[in-house]
C-alpha cells in the first residue's frame, strides 16, 4: 500500500485535469483472495492517477488477504464486499455497479472466481454484478495462481470459455516465482501492464470505427499425403489478437486463419498457402488494411500422394518441392494509396536487415519482426517482444509484453495512418 505521503501525491488535485486519459470513466475493480490482491492497492492508485473514479468489489475471501479500509482509503470510494448490503438505494447493488462501470477489472482473479464466472455462478457480490453486466462493458481478468492450479485442465478450459465464448480479456499472468515458492506461469502480470492495457480498452473504442480490416492467423500446411503435410510452429494466437483488438475498435473485420475459432466476426478457415491467397485476394479491394500476421509456407511438394506414403526398406525419402506464391509481395505491388499493410517477419538471425528487406521489397507500410531464438516468447507463447519499422523510417522496439497490447500497439499505427490518409482525401473548405 502507498505510504502517506505517496497517497497525498497520487490524489493532487493538480491531477484532475483534461488531459487524464481516463477522466470521467468508471472503473470495477473486482478483488479476489489470494496473496496477489495486495497488488490490487497499487493498481488503484495508478488508476485513480490516469482520472478514472475507482470502485472496488472485494470478495469474502480477498478480506483474508487486504483490507477494505485500504481500497477506500486509495480509491476515495466506498468498499463493496456482501451480496445483501443495505445501499440506500430503491436499486440493488449489484445492478447499480454494472450499470456504472465503463470497464470491469479483475485482478487478481482466483481459479476459484474464474470457474464461477465460466458456469453462470454467482454467489457473492462480484460474480452477481458481472453477471449483470451489459454486453458494452468490457471485462478484464488478470489471473494470479500457483502454476499447477494454472494448467489444470478444468481451469484451462474455463479460461477458454470466458475468452472466446464470453469474449472477456484475459490478461495473461507472468513467468516467475511465486509465493509458494514455486516457479512456473502464475504470476499476476504487472501492474503497469494491467494498467496500460486498462487505458488502451477504454480509449481504442472507436478509432476503426467503420473500417474493413482483413487479417490472417496460422501457419499452413502443405500436404504430403492424406496423413503428412509440410508446416511450421505459429500457432495463431497473434492473428486472432489482432483481430479481436480490430474488432473491439469498432472495425469490421474478417479473419482468414488456419485455426478454427468462433467469433462474432466473420473467419474464413483455409489449409494451404494457395487457399489462403486465394481468400485473402478475393476481400482485398474492399479492405483498409491488411494484417498479415500468417506463417505462409514458402514450399510445397510438387506431387501430393492419394495414399498414405508406405515406410520402405530405403533409408531416404526424397520430396521435391515449388515454391508458394509470396502473398504480401502480390498484394504490396497492387494496393491502392488508400490502403495500408502490415507485414511480419519471424527471424532467427539477422531480425533488423532481413525485416528492413522484406519492408522495402514489399511495398509494406509496417512491418513487426521478432527473434525465434529467444524463449518463452513467439510461436506458441501469449507474450511476445519485437521490433517495428516503417515506411517512413520510423523505427520502435516493444519489450515482452502479451500478444494482445501488442496488437494494440500495432493498430494504434494502423489508425493513424488511416486518419492521414482520409484527411489527405477531405477537401480543405475554404
Amino acid at each position: 500500500m502507498a505510504s502517506e505521503d505517496e497517497s497525498s501525491e497520487i490524489f493532487d488535485d493538480k491531477l484532475c485535469d483534461e488531459d487524464l486519459p481516463l477522466k470521467n470513466r468508471t472503473i470495477i475493480l473486482g478483488v479476489t483472495g489470494g496473496i496477489a490482491a495486495y497488488k490490487a492497492c497499487d493498481i488503484a492508485s495508478q488508476l485513480r492517477k490516469t482520472g478514472a473514479d475507482v470502485h472496488a468489489v472485494m470478495t469474502p475471501n480477498a478480506t483474508e488477504f487486504i483490507t477494505p479500509l485500504s481500497l477506500h482509503t486509495l480509491t476515495r470510494n466506498k468498499v463493496h464486499v456482501h451480496q445483501y448490503s443495505q445501499t440506500g438505494d430503491w436499486k440493488p447493488e449489484h445492478i447499480e455497479l454494472a450499470q456504472k462501470a465503463d470497464l470491469i477489472l479483475i485482478a487478481p482473479a482466483s481459479a476459484n472466481t474464474i470457474a464461477k464466472l465460466a458456469t453462470g455462478i454467482c454467489d457473492e457480490l462480484l460474480t452477481t454484478m458481472i453477471l449483470a453486466s451489459n454486453s458494452q462493458s468490457k471485462i478484464l481478468i488478470a489471473p494470479a495462481m500457483n502454476p499447477f492450479m494454472l494448467d489444470h485442465p478444468a481451469t484451462q478450459y474455463n479460461l477458454g470459455i470466458l475468452q472466446h465464448r464470453f469474449r472477456y480479456e484475459i490478461i495473461p499472468p507472468d513467468i516467475g516465482e511465486l509465493a509458494c515458492g514455486d516457479w512456473g506461469p502464475g504470476k499476476m502480470a504487472p501492474v503497469e501492464s494491467i494498467v496500460t492495457q486498462v487505458i488502451s480498452r477504454l480509449q481504442a473504442r472507436t478509432t476503426l470505427s467503420g473500417k474493413q480490416v482483413l487479417v490472417t492467423a496460422g501457419g499452413t500446411r502443405e500436404a504430403i499425403d492424406p496423413v503428412r503435410f509440410i508446416g511450421n510452429r505459429s500457432s495463431g494466437k497473434m492473428g486472432i489478437a489482432v483481430a479481436d483488438a480490430a474488432y473491439a475498435r469498432g472495425a469490421e473485420v474478417t479473419l482468414v486463419s488456419t485455426v478454427q475459432v468462433e467469433r462474432n466476426y466473420p473467419v474464413v478457415v483455409v489449409e494451404t498457402a494457395q487457399e489462403m491467397q486465394e481468400a485473402v485476394e478475393s476481400e482485398f479491394d474492399s479492405m483498409d488494411a491488411l494484417v498479415m500476421t500468417a506463417a505462409v509456407a514458402d514450399y510445397r511438394p510438387i506431387v501430393v500422394s492419394t495414399h498414405k506414403i508406405k515406410k520402405t526398406e530405403s533409408e531416404d525419402l526424397v520430396l521435391e518441392l515449388t515454391k508458394n506464391p509470396d502473398i504480401l509481395d502480390l498484394l504490396g505491388r497492387v494496393k491502392r494509396k488508400d490502403q495500408v499493410i502490415v507485414g511480419f517477419a519471424a527471424e532467427s538471425e539477422g531480425l533488423l536487415n532481413n525485416a528492413q528487406q522484406k519492408l522495402k521489397r514489399k511495398h509494406l507500410d509496417i512491418i513487426i519482426g521478432n527473434d525465434i531464438t529467444v524463449p518463452d516468447i513467439g510461436f506458441g507463447s501469449d507474450y511476445n517482444a519485437v521490433v517495428i519499422l516503417t515506411a517512413e523510417g520510423q523505427r520502435e522496439n516493444l519489450p515482452r509484453m502479451p500478444k494482445r497490447a501488442i496488437a494494440d500497439h500495432i493498430l494504434d499505427m494502423v489508425a493513424d495512418k488511416l486518419q492521414i490518409i482520409q484527411q489527405k482525401k477531405t477537401p480543405v473548405s475554404k
